[in-house]
């Protein structure tokens, strides 16, 4: 009987273990530099009707932060964005530069120069069920690649801050996305 008890503890706790949002488990934590970031929210994007990505944010700080104090927070955090579809690195460099126009503008040229690091890490095209990480550690910078790779690192906060508003800002490409990041 104890037995039998374990195991559904153990059932229980493993399917507590991950969220899942349009089909795809989403990690209640992550660790990065040695911390473990709970998952502060995760949400669908889309354009226009299709699905694009889930997104899911991972911040040391309480869930009651607001997107400002996240993204100003000299603290590890961390994206993940898990492809629902086929989508080529130069629609995602694109997406970010959007986004650094739209949230960024005083830092969009030099957020924008440093993409160019970025592209190296990133293949030409991102598959379905690929893994997109942007991570930032204080003193380190910004990485941004797939899941199991190398990755990119950009080094300044100032880049991070671009990258973390093109999800947080106040022009976000999509605010369904944003609200579910945030945990609404």
């Amino acid at each position: 009987m104890r037995m039998l008890a374990a195991l559904l503890a153990a059932a229980l706790a493993s399917s507590a273990a991950a969220r899942e949002v349009a089909g795809v488990s989403v990690p209640d934590q992550v660790t990065l530099a040695g911390k473990t970031l709970p998952l502060h929210g995760a949400g669908l994007r889309k354009k226009l009707f299709f699905k694009v990505y889930v997104g899911a944010l991972y911040v040391e700080a309480a869930a009651g932060t607001g997107a400002e104090a996240i993204v100003a927070a000299d603290a590890p955090k961390e994206v993940r964005m898990s492809f629902l579809r086929d989508v080529s690195r130069d629609d995602v460099l694109k997406a970010f530069r959007e986004g650094f126009e739209n949230n960024s503008k005083a830092t969009a040229a030099a957020a924008t120069a440093k993409l160019a690091a970025v592209q190296k890490a990133l293949p030409e095209e991102l598959k379905t069920g690929q893994v997109l990480v942007v991570s930032y550690v204080p003193g380190t910078g910004s990485t941004v690649g797939v899941e199991g790779g190398a990755g990119a690192t950009v080094e300044g906060k100032e880049f991070a801050d671009a990258l973390f508003r093109n999800w947080l800002g106040p022009e976000p490409a999509d605010g369904d996305l944003k609200a579910g990041m945030l945990g609404r």
